[in-house]
C-alpha cells in the first residue's frame, strides 16, 4: 500500500489531538512545544494514554502536561543512563585491551586466527580501519607520523576510537575463552557469557539513548542473562523481565560496583525513580519492592 498521508502544520496537529481528547489549556504553549519536539516523537508518549488504538481516543482527563511530563522523565532517565554506560564502556575497553594484550600482544585485533567467526572479524576490522582513518585524535596523528608498520596502531591506541558496538563484537567473537573469563571476573561475573549478553544488551540501550529514542516502556530485543546469585550486591532475578529496562539498569548498576565506587549514578537514579508512581515504574519492569532489593537500596553514603 502506498503511503498517501499529507504533511500537516502545527495548528492542525494540535486540533487532531484535541479531537482525540487531549486537554490543552494554553494553545500558544502547545505550539511552542510542538515547534521544538516533533509530533511523531511525542506520539510515543501519548500512545500510552490511548483507550482505543483504532480511533486513538485518549483516556478522559489526559492533558498535554501529562504527556510532556512523561517525555521529560524519559529524557532525564536517558541522560543518567548514558552517563552510566560511559563508565561501563571505558572500563570494558580498558580491561579488554589489558587482558588480551597481556596474552596476545599489541596487535591481536588484526589476527583472524584469534576469532571464532571470520565474517564478524572482517567487519570489525573494517570498522576499526574506518574509525582510525577518520579520527583526528592527536595520539593517532602522531603515531602515523612516526610509524608506518604495521598498518594499524597498537590495540591500546586503536580501540580508544572504536565504537561500543565494535568493541562488543570484538569481545564476543574472541575465541580465547580463558581471557574472556578474566575480563568477566574483573566485573564480578562468574561466567563470560553473562558479560557477553550484558554487553550486547547495553549496546542496544546505548544506541537508544544516543539517538534520543524512548526507553520508558520499551521492550528490548537483546536481553541480559540474569544469574540467580552474584558475588556483589544483586537483585532477585527470578521474577525480573529481561526484556524490560529494570533488567538493563540492574546489570549496569552491578557493573558500576566494580568500576566507580564513588559514582553518583545510583543516587541520581534513586532520586529520579523515587518520585515516580509505581505504575510508571511497572511499565519498565520494576517490581513493587524494587527499592528493597540489595542492589537498589540506598547506601549509607547516599543518606549522609
Amino acid at each position: 500500500m502506498e503511503y498517501s498521508k499529507r504533511p500537516i502544520d502545527i495548528p492542525e496537529q494540535i486540533s487532531i489531538l484535541v479531537s482525540r481528547g487531549l486537554i490543552i489549556d494554553n494553545e500558544s504553549f502547545a505550539r511552542q512545544q510542538f515547534s521544538n519536539i516533533s509530533y511523531f516523537r511525542l506520539a510515543s508518549y501519548w500512545k500510552t494514554f490511548e483507550v482505543d488504538t483504532n480511533t486513538h481516543e485518549l483516556a478522559k482527563g489526559t492533558s498535554l502536561n501529562d504527556v510532556l511530563s512523561l517525555y521529560a522523565f524519559d529524557r532525564e532517565l536517558r541522560g543518567i543512563i548514558f552517563s552510566a554506560i560511559q563508565d561501563v564502556e571505558i572500563a570494558l575497553r580498558t580491561r579488554i585491551i589489558h587482558y588480551f594484550s597481556m596474552k596476545h600482544g599489541a596487535f591481536w585485533f588484526m589476527d583472524a586466527s584469534l576469532f571464532s567467526d571470520a565474517e564478524i572479524f572482517n567487519k570489525c576490522f573494517s570498522n576499526l580501519q574506518n574509525e582510525v582513518g577518520r579520527s583526528k585524535e592527536d595520539f593517532l596523528l602522531e603515531h602515523f607520523k612516526k610509524y608506518d608498520s604495521p598498518s594499524m596502531p597498537p590495540v591500546w591506541k586503536t580501540l580508544e576510537v572504536a565504537s561500543f558496538g565494535t568493541l562488543s563484537k570484538l569481545f564476543c567473537n574472541m575465541a580465547d575463552v580463558s581471557v574472556k573469563k578474566s575480563v568477566a571476573k574483573s566485573f564480578g561475573l562468574p561466567q563470560y557469557r553473562y558479560l557477553e549478553s550484558w554487553v550486547r544488551s547495553i549496546t542496544v540501550l546505548r544506541n537508544c539513548c544516543a539517538h534520543h529514542a524512548r526507553i520508558w516502556n520499551r521492550r528490548f530485543p537483546l536481553m541480559p542473562q540474569l544469574p540467580r546469585h552474584l558475588s556483589l550486591a544483586w537483585i532477585d532475578s527470578e521474577t525480573a523481565k529481561p526484556m524490560k529496562l529494570y533488567a538493563q539498569l540492574s546489570a549496569i548498576l552491578y557493573l558500576e560496583q566494580s568500576i566507580a565506587s564513588n559514582s553518583s549514578i545510583k543516587e541520581r537514579l534513586l532520586v529520579l525513580l523515587s518520585k515516580q508512581p509505581q505504575s510508571k515504574l511497572k511499565a519498565m519492569g520494576f517490581p513493587e519492592d524494587w527499592n528493597k532489593q540489595v542492589l537498589w537500596k540506598f547506601s549509607t553514603s547516599l543518606v549522609e
